[in-house]
């Protein structure tokens, strides 16, 4: 099965801004159509690591949750607790730094669930059955 892969390259212009091409991608992927009304919708991504740039900033999430909100889900920001030590290896440091990159309630208006609880051990066992792996643990709140 091929899957299909969806594209906007980061040049821009006063038309078509970089706002404008995530809606349409998110309208490409046909998002109402997986949406159902009052369904809780999660939006998984990384918050970064202390000293880095490397996730989506805030204000494109922002636009994420709005989208889903104009189709009445009812989204929430997830990630899942590292295995390293770090700002990520328990919720509320996890918490702390993704409020430190900006995903605070007031900048995404939705709120963030570490998926896998305080402390990274809340999971749940999913049956995949693919060639390496036949299960998986995923975070509980997923």
């Amino acid at each position: 099965m091929k899957n299909r892969v969806f594209f906007a390259d980061m040049r821009t212009s006063a038309n078509n801004n970089l706002f404008n091409k995530l809606d349409l991608l998110l309208e490409k992927i046909g998002i109402e159509s997986r949406i159902k009304k009052n369904s809780l919708i999660a939006v998984k991504l990384h918050f970064g690591e202390r000293g880095n740039t490397a996730f989506i900033p805030p204000i494109f999430v922002r636009k994420i949750v709005d989208k889903v909100k104009q189709y009445e889900g009812k989204p929430f920001i997830t990630d899942t607790n590292t295995l390293y030590s770090g700002d990520r290896s328990e919720a509320i440091s996890h918490l702390i730094l993704a409020t430190h990159h900006g995903f605070g309630y007031s900048v995404i208006d939705a709120p963030l669930v570490i998926a896998d609880g305080i402390r990274g051990n809340t999971s749940v066992e999913v049956r995949i059955d693919k060639q390496i792996f036949k299960e998986v643990n995923i975070g509980a709140e997923l």
